[in-house]
């Protein structure tokens, strides 16, 4: 199998700064690697830091030990320590984010919002927002809103316009952060189907997955945060 994340070492505490500079940690001595074609997920109780792990290698947290491997193409980059424009280049081009909330610029149109990632790739506009089109339609997300800003959209449609936009690119690497928390019965379906796709072909993915079926759907194996080292529960 060819390896397209690994986490060895992976730590992160946070600092209240507001009340004297207390820290907080959250997470501790994460081992983890995820091969092509592969879907992992994370579980444990709810603070135990699932979602920050998830950051850790997009990029949002800083790690404060430890190494996070990217392999992009014949390269290795540890996000641990890339600088800024590289973590950057990489959202850009390797690692794809599907989180529970939706961060668009207001009065920009789902469907441009959904096509972005392929423009920045250089896709033509007109096939980068065919293609966001058919990801939309898929997602049963009515065609009257495509020209809408997703500001104005439900929870549901939303988290729909969230998983197109993270999956339109077809990055070698996905993470996803409850994909279907929103989403009623048939479009969890479709997601469902979308990331079994997208694994066979080879697609690295790493999230979490609160619905227990969706999670048994798509995912080889789970990893329980709580088996990291001790000084995250400290």
């Amino acid at each position: 199998m060819t390896m397209r994340l690994c986490l060895s070492g992976v730590g992160k505490t946070f600092v209240m700064h507001l009340q004297g500079g207390v820290p907080i940690p959250v997470v501790a001595g994460v081992e983890l690697a995820v091969a092509q074609g592969e879907c992992i997920a994370l579980t444990g109780p709810s603070g135990a830091g699932k979602s920050t792990i998830l950051r850790m290698i997009y990029g949002n947290y800083l790690a404060d030990e430890g190494q996070i491997l990217v392999v992009d193409g014949d390269k290795i980059y540890d996000m641990a320590s890339a600088s800024p424009r590289r973590v950057l280049d990489l959202r850009r081009r390797t690692i794809s984010y599907v989180s529970q909330f939706l961060r668009a610029v207001p009065r920009v149109a789902a469907i441009d919002v959904v096509s972005e990632p392929l423009r920045a790739l250089g896709t033509s506009t007109s096939e980068a927002k065919d293609r966001a089109a058919g990801l939309l339609q898929r997602l049963n997300l009515p065609e009257r809103l495509w020209s809408l800003p997703p500001a104005t959209f439900s929870g549901g449609e939303q988290q729909r316009v969230n998983i197109a936009r993270g999956l339109i690119a077809e990055h070698p690497i996905l993470i996803l952060d409850e994909p279907t928390a929103s989403l009623d019965a048939a479009n969890r379906d479709v997601v469902v189907d979308l990331i079994r796709e997208r694994k066979a072909t080879g697609t690295a993915m790493l999230g979490i997955f609160h619905d227990v079926e969706v999670r048994d759907a798509v995912c080889d194996r789970a990893v329980d945060v709580k088996t990291f080292d001790v000084r995250a529960a400290a």
